[in-house]
């Protein structure tokens, strides 16, 4: 039960949840001596990330290769201790160790006959509610509500909904309009709905706008904002924490322990967002966790890419009980619906415990095949 091969194949595929944008990512297929196969995932977003993350990949195959595949801690120590030039608190190292963790994990757990779940001790929650997890992009605000409207109507608990992503909504630009379509949507959602807004790179507040949207945003029961200052401006976050009791959501780009502790430390978090997919792996999503459950903070694991770290993070999130929802995708996608045999859903609006050896999750090798680069 020793790692025999590791291959790192970078993908590319059009988003429908992203306005058709192309995303990357890269892929760990991890095989071992007796034939198991753990298949693990970096989120890469650029191809020239996807490329350097195969190379480092392809670099550190070398330490794992002939490894127990069940001496998963171990590994990623080596790798950590490894990546000591290049992969200090950050960067595409810790890319290179997520995929290659997750798909031990995956390996680790075919092996044993166990789930990942169990692996990491079992659940802690009976379910979770699932949410949509979407980009607004069409133009028209009117367009926008029937669409979110029609996924909370079809059983979601609720909508995490982006501004300043790719297409032409124009939402996080003009104060009126914002909230105008914070009030539309939570009409067509009902009042008992969770409703979020995120920020996303092409916007950012400066904390008097934040205070002043989330304001208006909370006579419509916001749930949490999301990153409305970016991913560090402990400042502005402490003056929007002193000026409303609205949940704020950041954090989702730190890499690791460390960089998760100080935004604990500024006291200004409420909603700690995590990636196995770029936090090395489950084994450094599991450090994170521990921080934020001794916090009493929420954790939301990030899934926004492949069916690989969405199993990834569904199973953490039923092991932790900072856990309280999880994000889905809500329009049909290649990475999601067309890699694994049984796509990830909700069952009448929740997510149960996944069960199945390892991820619980079967890759389709010939989808792989269809979106790599380097054929």
């Amino acid at each position: 039960m020793k790692v025999r091969t590791i291959e790192a194949i970078p993908l590319a595929y059009p988003e429908p949840n992203d306005n058709g944008a192309t995303r990357h990512l890269c892929l760990v297929r991890l095989t071992t001596d007796d034939g198991v196969v753990g298949w693990g995932e970096s989120i890469t977003q650029w191809p020239e990330a996807s490329r350097a993350t195969r190379e480092i990949i392809d670099g550190m195959a070398p330490l794992v290769i002939g490894r127990p595949v069940t001496d998963v801690i171990g590994i990623w120590h080596t790798l950590v201790d490894h990546a000591w030039w290049y992969g200090w608190r950050g960067g595409i190292a810790y890319n290179a160790i997520a995929a290659i963790d997750i798909a031990l994990w995956d390996a680790k757990g075919r092996t044993l006959g166990a789930s990942l779940l169990e692996l990491l001790g079992g659940p802690v929650h009976d379910r979770l509610p699932a949410i949509a997890s979407c980009h607004a992009f069409k133009p028209a605000l009117d367009d926008l509500v029937t669409d979110m409207g029609s996924w909370v109507a079809a059983g979601l608990h609720g909508v995490k909904v982006g501004f300043g992503k790719k297409g032409d909504s124009r939402l996080g630009y003009g104060h009126d309009r914002d909230v105008r379509f914070v009030r539309l949507l939570r009409e067509a959602i009902g009042p008992d709905a969770e409703l979020m807004v995120d920020l996303g790179v092409a916007v950012y507040w400066d904390p008097p706008t934040a205070i002043s949207r989330v304001h208006a945003f909370a006579e419509h029961d916001l749930s949490w904002i999301e990153e409305p200052l970016g991913p560090w401006d402990p400042s502005g976050y402490a003056r929007l924490r002193a000026a409303t009791d609205v949940a704020i959501a950041w954090g989702e780009r730190e890499w690791d322990a460390r960089g998760y502790d100080e935004v604990l430390g500024t006291g200004c978090v409420d909603v700690v967002g995590v990636d196995p997919g770029r936090v090395r792996g489950i084994t450094g999503f599991q450090q994170i966790a521990a921080r934020v459950e001794a916090a009493r903070r929420t954790l939301n694991a990030h899934a926004w890419s492949s069916a690989i770290v969405s199993a990834a993070s569904l199973a953490a999130s039923f092991a932790s009980p900072a856990a309280r929802l999880f994000e889905l995708k809500p329009l049909p996608n290649p990475m999601q619906d067309e890699l694994v045999e049984h796509p990830i859903i909700h069952q009448g609006g929740w997510m149960l415990p996944p069960a199945g050896p390892g991820l619980g999750v079967e890759v389709i090798p010939d989808v792989v095949e269809r979106y790599r680069l380097d054929r």
